[in-house]
């Protein structure tokens, strides 16, 4: 699927997103329009899914992360996706994720403090349909989080 050179621009771009293809190309040691061809190529088979910014919420004020685990009520057909519909809605809601097991959800939700955080669970959180059990994990420091490979 991936040959070397295409391992290596992966590999100077997952470590510097920022550098253009005419950058990768010259740290590859291949012309940019070769190199850009590879990225559009690795873009269109699903490899690289885009580029982003990553943003730093709590330099934007945003202190709290709480990790909520969630069982639904699998009684009713549609939990699942009346679940996640209105979860997908909740703008403080930054990551969600299904499992198999007894947790179905995990949901990442931010805050600016306790305060608003309690806001958020009362008003958006609690009133999410079918939940049949809820567990709350505040984060007290994040350890690792990475997004590169090692190609």
């Amino acid at each position: 699927m991936l040959d070397d050179m295409d391992r290596r621009l992966l590999r100077y771009w997952q470590a510097e997103p920022s550098l253009s293809p005419g950058e990768l190309a010259e740290r590859c040691g291949m012309t940019p329009g070769k190199a850009a061809r590879r990225i559009a190529k690795m873009e269109d088979d699903g490899i690289v899914q885009g580029v982003s910014a990553v943003v730093n919420w709590a330099a934007l004020g945003y202190a709290v992360e709480v990790s909520l685990r969630v069982t639904l009520d699998k009684t009713q057909s549609n939990a699942f996706d009346a679940f996640l519909a209105e979860a997908r809605q909740v703008p403080e809601v930054i990551e969600v994720q299904t499992f198999l097991g007894r947790v179905d959800v995990r949901l990442s939700i931010i805050a600016r403090d306790m305060a608003h955080y309690q806001q958020i669970y009362r008003s958006r959180i609690l009133t999410l349909p079918h939940i049949s059990d809820i567990e709350a994990l505040m984060q007290v420091a994040r350890i690792k989080s990475e997004q590169t490979l090692p190609i």
